[in-house]
């Protein structure tokens, strides 16, 4: 353990005080101390409080907020991993990445070099737990990354018009001098670990931040070969940007020596990273098809001997089942159903062409008659931290669907009956779902009591009950039809015992019919109301994406036709969970490739209800859900003990679809360029054309000068003279 001591700290004296519980030790800075020091630190390392996701890569970064005696703060939280032998050896032989960030970042203050203010870090006392070190957040700056690929690309005037970048470039060589004449060596010098002003004209070195220093050294005195490891990973390519850089470092011209050693280090660096990006990739690639994913630190640890069907634990931050059992687990377990699958393929195959008959009906009589427009969702869980903005939300969003999962595995539903009661008086449809996990999975009369007690509560409040969720997938605890089936059959008998109740299912998740129409032709498949499906889009790009040949549009049209095929479900079909992951690290649900930002989130949402609800075969469609970071149409703002609510742009859209069609007809697309849409609609003897681009600004012409446009966040303006329109990726509406 660090020893603490005084630092003068930025010209302030601060004491830094050991502590010490039975899971977490390390060290804070004694202004920051807090009436319980205990809690704090469980609050810093609980990821489930932050408040911001500033980087989701290998460690995770948050911001939130710092209780103490003078007030509260604005921190940033950084989770090291320390699970592997590698890291467990490095660990107990250099201390953990934490450890060294926290004695590099006090030696950098004590240099008097700028960087983030320490204020603790953190040690889990099991060799494999999360190590954190938290400093004070740094409002107002950039990575200077970017001020280097806008140097790059010519668009400094653009996206820095205030910057003087030979000022900036003359402050980052003299800041780096210092650093070293001081014995600090950085060894990862990399752009995105200098901070910039984002509002910065002529930037001196005192205003320039030196950030990760976890694997920096002192060294008495750093080399000049050290020196030279440190100043080639910077990106600059021009040799005029070079050149001034490199005589703010050393006083003056660097001499051919020091100019030449700077050229080798740099083209040696890149080529560098080249070779190792090239050599890695097969085995990154033979590695991600055979062992597990990467788990985040947060997730718990399976069972000691848990089988490779029982890895299962619940992710609090995503909201959903994690597996732990990698490829080949799963492999062999699937090796081991192998004669269930064989059967389930051959019923397949005896269904497959009424299917496709039934397709090529609906997708012929596509558009050739008006659609009510309706069954506009979203998902909800309790709020239980502030209910009333819960309530205040969904009155404010408009929308009269909404779907209420309930978890059959706690013991307690109390929060769910208060917010179902208090939706039901106010006139809102109801939709419960009742998904599964391993536990209810393997012990039948556990799962029977479980949706008895629902029923027993719930169905006063609603009608509909989906069983059901993520059949597909093995985190959900299935791993063969039989298991759910068996689950179905007891849920419907239960809640058929309820007169007036629908039952909906199963719930297969993602662009996989032939699990879907598996299910419901089994013979001993409980008969569902309606087909309820998780349809999410491949890789989670854009709506009208194509998997296997197929949009949005064609994938309901298959689950239409598997529903009016089927043997055991009527002919309905419901979406009951979609949405687009947010680049809000262990909170998305999806993975940072797929995740996609906020405002590309409003765009896909409104044009995925649009493209399904106006096909004409899918009767509901439901957004998982209204209140998620990660996710959601809304998210935390502040601290999780208040539980205010900022109401994200695709809460905005969702509410401004749902003003402008409710009670509206969608009557026909009209003709428009190739990659845009533009779909009627008759709102009371009314015509309102919604219009979108897949790729951008596009023009197209519309039937009549518009009398009205309104914007996907609501914002509206006057009419035009002329027919002409601009359509943008965010949809557009217009009143002709």
């Amino acid at each position: 353990m660090t020893v603490a001591g005084p630092v003068d700290l930025y010209g302030v004296r601060v004491e830094f005080e050991p502590f010490a519980f039975e899971d977490w030790y390390g060290e804070v800075a004694a202004g920051y101390l807090g009436p319980d020091l205990e809690a704090t630190v469980r609050r810093l390392t609980d990821p489930a409080n932050a408040t911001e996701t500033v980087h989701w890569g290998r460690n995770y970064l948050y911001r939130t907020l710092l209780q103490h005696r003078p007030g509260e703060s604005g921190v940033t939280v950084k989770q090291f991993r320390n699970q592997g032998l590698k890291k467990r050896t490095e660990r107990r032989l250099r201390g953990s990445k934490a450890a060294r960030s926290w004695r590099m970042a006090r030696a950098f203050v004590e240099a008097g070099l700028p960087t983030a203010r320490p204020v603790a870090w953190i040690e889990s006392t099991d060799p494999e737990g999360s190590s954190f070190f938290v400093t004070e957040h740094i409002d107002g700056v950039v990575e200077a990354r970017f001020v280097f690929r806008a140097a790059g690309g010519d668009t400094l005037a653009d996206d820095f018009p205030e910057l003087d970048y030979p000022s900036f470039l003359e402050a980052l060589g003299q800041l780096l001098r210092r650093m070293h004449d001081a014995g600090l060596f950085h060894r990862d010098l990399s752009i995105g670990n200098v901070l910039v002003p984002a509002a910065a004209t002529s930037p001196g070195p005192e205003d320039l931040y030196l950030i990760d220093l976890n694997r920096a050294r002192r060294r008495s005195p750093v080399g000049l070969l050290e020196r030279q490891r440190d100043l080639c990973r910077l990106t600059l390519f021009r040799t005029g940007d070079q050149s001034r850089f490199l005589r703010a470092y050393w006083g003056g011209a660097p001499g051919p020596l020091r100019w030449g050693l700077f050229k080798l280090y740099h083209h040696g660096f890149r080529a560098k990273l080249g070779a190792k990006k090239y050599v890695r990739a097969p085995f990154k690639a033979l590695a991600a098809k055979l062992l597990p994913r990467s788990v985040h630190a947060h997730i718990p640890r399976p069972e000691k001997g848990a089988g490779a069907r029982e890895k299962i634990v619940w992710d609090p931050l995503s909201d959903q089942p994690w597996q732990h059992a990698g490829k080949l687990e799963k492999l062999w377990v699937r090796l081991l159903d192998a004669p269930s699958h064989l059967r389930n393929i051959l019923l397949l195959l005896s269904r497959a062409p009424g299917i496709w008959r039934a397709f090529r009906r609906l997708r012929a009589g596509l558009y050739t008659r008006p659609v009510p427009w309706a069954g506009v969702g979203v998902c909800i869980r309790p709020h239980p931290q502030n209910p009333e903005a819960l309530l205040q939300a969904i009155d404010d969003l408009g929308v009269g669907h909404l779907l209420l999962r309930l978890h059959p595995w706690q013991e307690r539903h109390d929060h769910e009956e208060a917010l179902a009661a208090a939706l039901h008086a106010k006139g809102y449809e109801l939709t419960f779902a009742l998904p599964q996990d391993r536990r209810l999975v393997r012990d039948p009369e556990l799962w029977r009591r479980r949706v008895e007690d629902l029923a027993r509560r719930f169905v006063r409040y609603g009608r509909h009950f989906q069983v059901g969720q993520a059949i597909n997938r093995s985190k959900w605890g299935v791993w063969r039809y039989g298991e759910f089936l068996r689950l179905a059959r007891i849920a419907c008998e239960v809640l058929r015992a309820h007169p007036g109740v629908e039952v909906i299912g199963p719930g297969v998740i993602d662009f996989e019919f032939h699990a879907t129409a598996t299910v419901v032709n089994l013979p001993s498949c409980p008969r569902f109301d309606a087909l309820a499906s998780l349809l999410y889009v491949d890789r989670r790009g854009a709506p009208e994406n194509r998997q296997m040949g197929y949009d949005t549009v064609d994938k309901a049209l298959w689950l239409q036709a598997i529903a009016e095929t089927a043997r055991a479900c009527g002919p309905r079909s419901w979406i009951t969970e979609v949405n687009w992951p947010l680049w809000e690290g262990p909170h998305s649900p999806a993975g940072k490739s797929v995740s996609v930002d906020e405002g590309t989130q409003a765009d896909y949402l409104t044009r995925y209800y649009l493209l399904a609800l106006t096909s004409g075969a899918v009767e509901r469609v439901y957004w998982w859900q209204l209140v998620a970071r990660g996710y959601g149409l809304a998210t935390v703002e502040g601290t999780e003990d208040d539980g205010a609510l900022r109401r994200r742009p695709s809460f905005l859209a969702l509410a401004t679809l749902n003003r402008r069609l409710a009670g509206s007809t969608f009557l026909r697309h009209l003709p428009a360029p190739a990659g845009c849409r533009l779909l009627l609609f008759d709102k009371s003897g009314e015509s309102w054309i919604v219009g979108w681009s897949e790729q951008g600004d596009r023009a197209v012409t519309l039937p009549a000068p518009p009398e009205e446009i309104v914007e996907q966040d609501g914002e509206a303006s006057g009419g035009r003279k002329s027919p002409e329109a601009q359509l943008a990726q965010s949809i557009r509406y217009f009143r002709i």
